[in-house]
């Protein structure tokens, strides 16, 4: 075994989990999720079925990853944030094989609290506040707060908020990226 599970966390046969990866207590791997090398599975985390985690993904405590969930590569999950995959659940209506899917982009970040309605895909490193309920597809860079969820900036891939100048450029004050905004698409072009 090249992963660390504690003695209270339960993994299900047919997990596929890279190495150093780490999943702490009262943490349930349900058979057939696919878990990256060095990520790290906080307290009391559910990954279902079929989810699909990266490498160096952070789940914080009390997160719920639902079948239909996919995150790239330096995904950040923050604690007690939730993943819905049926858009109009009842508890009498069986709706097992129709999970809408949503995908969560390389070096994305979501805030403690976050409701991710499935269905939605949040680009490479977006930044989703803490508390905010995120109803429609997230742009790559964008900062995304409140209930429903609106688009308040733009973060940079350090997760700094951009400021763009009159030239639609902006620098991010900790790595010296460079940043443009084109269209309503920010990108990284340094």
């Amino acid at each position: 075994m090249d992963f660390y599970a504690h003695p209270t966390a339960i993994v299900d046969d047919g997990c596929t989990i890279g190495e150093k990866t780490k999943i702490w207590h009262f943490s349930h791997l349900m058979s057939g999720c696919v878990i990256g090398q060095n990520c790290n599975i906080g307290q009391n985390v559910v990954i279902s079925p079929e989810v699909v985690l990266g490498n160096n993904v952070k789940v914080q405590n009390n997160v719920s990853i639902y079948t239909g969930v996919t995150c790239g590569d330096d995904v950040f999950l923050g604690p007690s944030c939730v993943f819905t995959n049926v858009t109009n659940p009842r508890s009498a209506v069986n709706r097992r094989g129709q999970y809408a899917q949503t995908h969560v982009g390389k070096g994305a970040s979501i805030g403690a609290n976050a409701t991710i309605v499935c269905g939605h895909n949040i680009g490479e490193y977006a930044f989703i506040g803490a508390g905010a309920v995120v109803t429609k597809n997230v742009p790559a860079y964008a900062l995304i707060v409140g209930n429903p969820g609106k688009q308040l900036g733009w973060m940079s891939e350090y997760g700094h908020r951009l400021n763009f100048d009159d030239n639609k450029q902006a620098k991010c004050p900790e790595s010296g990226q460079v940043y443009v905004l084109e269209s309503n698409n920010v990108k990284r072009v340094q």
